[in-house]
């Protein structure tokens, strides 16, 4: 393994971003990570692991090291009861991973296909779409503690998910480093349609018993209508999270913007951030290279040449016109690393 200096991260940020790392490396195998312990910078300085760069945005270059986890490979671990135990380490594609359980008729993932990004990072955001979250297919993980060198195993329980949060996102942040996760699949698939996006993209088909490989064509075909490709236009897909409201702020607001879009999140009430920032007009705005995607208002897109900070600076006045216009506050999705 090899240390690289004032390294480029444009290739490795789905944004685009042309930064620069002071120090990386990249982890092929648990046994790196060792001797990278004893890194001044990893033992009492600034350093970020880096999967698939599909969920951050870099307002500057990183002064510290960046360790990319490079580590592959899957297995299955144990059967029972209509269920499939499947470990799979950090650096696998994550939607290679969805083709790969489709493929055996595993169920449990296809509707979180397309998602860019590693396996690593999964349980870091309790990844979710068209209905489904990873926590309800989520066994344990495996995470090398940075403090004491020891390997630990994370419960559901332990990970405390939550909306696209976790331990790793909160008390555990920058502390451990996810080496593995292992998934529990159902070998008997229920299927989950139910989302109102992803029934309607079924029923055009006219098949009235989708098998896990419909839901995936069905949810990549969704994904690819209104997402932009990360290799064609620089994004990080949603930029903010969708906001959980009362039912009673959720009525006053249906009184006031009766097109609201809005879905059951147990007693409260899940928005569409999409249709909040699009409605404010932000939809295919442009400023410069830092736009809001012309076909999804959820989603910021760099154009090509815009630095972090412009990209924050949009962000910002998204934020700033929503609450003025709606009472709310959005939060961001993406991790800023400043």
């Amino acid at each position: 393994m090899h240390i690289h200096n004032n390294y480029p991260l444009g290739d490795l940020n789905t944004f685009g971003i042309r930064v620069f790392a002071r120090e990386f490396a990249r982890v092929s195998s648990e046994e790196d990570l060792y001797p990278l312990m004893d890194h001044p910078a990893i033992r009492h300085g600034r350093h970020l692991v880096l999967g698939g760069g599909s969920n951050m945005l870099f307002t500057d270059d990183f002064d510290g090291v960046v360790i990319q986890m490079a580590t592959t490979g899957k297995q299955v671990t144990g059967e029972e009861d209509g269920k499939v135990f499947l470990e799979v380490k950090a650096g696998e594609s994550w939607d290679g991973l969805v083709a790969y359980c489709v493929d055996r008729g595993w169920g449990g993932l296809e509707n979180l296909s397309l998602i860019p990004g590693q396996v690593g990072a999964s349980p870091i955001q309790n990844i979710g779409a068209y209905g489904v979250e990873l926590r309800e297919y989520f066994h344990s993980l495996t995470a090398l503690d940075k403090r004491s060198r020891e390997r630990s195993t994370f419960t559901a329980a332990d990970c405390r998910f939550g909306y696209r949060n976790s331990f790793f996102k909160q008390e555990g942040k920058d502390r451990y480093i996810i080496l593995s996760v292992t998934y529990r699949l159902d070998t008997r698939p229920v299927i989950r349609t139910r989302y109102g996006q992803l029934a309607d993209e079924l029923a055009k088909t006219g098949n009235a018993l989708p098998t896990i490989s419909d839901v995936r064509q069905a949810v990549c075909r969704i994904r690819r209508s209104k997402l932009p490709d990360p290799e064609v236009l620089g994004n990080a897909g949603s930029f903010f999270k969708n906001p959980v409201v009362s039912t009673n702020f959720f009525r006053q607001l249906k009184e006031r913007h009766p097109g609201v879009i809005a879905y059951p999140e147990g007693d409260r009430m899940k928005l569409a951030a999409g249709w909040l920032i699009e409605h404010a007009g932000w939809k295919g705005y442009r400023q410069g290279d830092a736009g809001v995607h012309d076909k999804q208002a959820l989603v910021l897109v760099n154009h090509g040449k815009a630095t972090g900070k412009e990209m924050l600076q949009l962000a910002s006045a998204i934020r700033q016109s929503v609450y003025e216009k709606y009472n709310i506050t959005l939060q961001p999705e993406v991790n800023i690393i400043n």
